[in-house]
């Protein structure tokens, strides 16, 4: 009998008992401490990943800071183009008015090319002198079909071709509107005389060599907002 008890209550038991415990214990610890790390990595990814959405709303803005001072280049560059051939136009008329009008054609090369002072009522180069008041309207709706334009205007080319048609137009609208005979009807000044060819102005020949950029950069592919395009 004290054998048999000897034999089962072997103290290897209690250890045994107790090793379950402390197994469930480390367990419980890995667990806590699994726990304790998913509770540190979650705010973590959380955190990187707003980051990362917050980075991409980031690069979009700094995309639209970056196409933003692109388009106001090219506006800058079309008003500049613009006002620079409207100068021009407006001081060489002042100067024809002033010094060759009611005087003699001043010769520049010979007979094919010369300054005469016409004034002239109808479109460029003499063209539709019945229609003053016709013309004076389409060049006041292309000066606000480029402003409008002007909006989406991202190709350099394109905002030196719209800067020299809208100078020219404000050149010829102005002698429209303020020289004689009248508002609306008032006649355009031209001085540039080549050999059989019609007369016409600074301005006339802005708006001639703005149409047949345009006319390139449309045959090229070119759109105003600076994609290529390929038919």
């Amino acid at each position: 009998m004290a054998e048999a008890e000897r034999i089962i209550g072997t103290p290897d038991t209690p250890d045994a008992a107790g090793a379950e415990p402390e197994q469930t214990d480390r367990g419980a610890g890995a667990d806590g401490q699994s726990d304790a790390e998913g509770t540190v990595q979650d705010p973590a990814v959380r955190s990187g990943s707003d980051s990362g959405s917050e980075g991409s709303d980031g690069s979009e803005e700094a995309l639209d800071e970056t196409e933003r001072p692109k388009g106001k280049r090219r506006i800058v560059v079309l008003f500049a183009v613009a006002a620079l051939a409207y100068a021009l136009d407006l001081v060489s008329k002042m100067i024809v008015v002033a010094k060759l009008e009611h005087n003699e054609p001043i010769e520049i090369i010979g007979d094919w090319l010369r300054f005469e002072a016409i004034r002239n009522a109808g479109a460029a180069f003499g063209i539709g002198e019945a229609f003053t008041v016709i013309f004076t309207v389409i060049a006041a709706a292309v000066i606000v079909v480029i402003a409008r334009l002007a909006r989406k205007l991202y190709s350099l080319p394109w905002a030196i071709a719209l800067g020299m048609l809208l100078g020219g137009a404000l050149g010829n609208l102005t002698d429209r509107i303020f020289r004689s005979p009248g508002v609306f009807k008032g006649a355009v000044v031209d001085f540039i005389a080549p050999k059989h060819f019609a007369v016409f102005n600074l301005a006339d020949s802005a708006i001639v060599c703005g149409g047949i950029l345009i006319v390139l950069l449309s045959f090229r592919g070119l759109d105003p907002d600076g994609t290529v395009h390929k038919d």
